[in-house]
């Protein structure tokens, strides 16, 4: 959290101005963050953890239709 010398107080990322200064006084507090995110690993694990178990209650759905008929 940055803190503000001429105005004392705390200020949030998200109070920041565009280029990272404060909004009051203008002070630069932090370097304007990067927009660039990535997807974390785990998300894609979950994501294939889910296709590969979808994918095996189709097939047992499809057995349990033919065994059915």
């Amino acid at each position: 959290m940055p803190w503000c010398e001429p105005c004392s107080r705390y200020l949030s990322q998200t109070s920041l101005t565009d280029d990272g200064a404060c909004p009051s006084c203008g002070t630069e507090l932090a370097k304007p963050a990067k927009e660039k995110r990535s997807i974390p690993w785990h998300f894609w694990v979950l994501i294939v953890a889910t296709v590969i178990y979808l994918g095996y209650r189709l097939v047992q759905g499809i057995v349990w239709a033919a065994h059915g008929f």
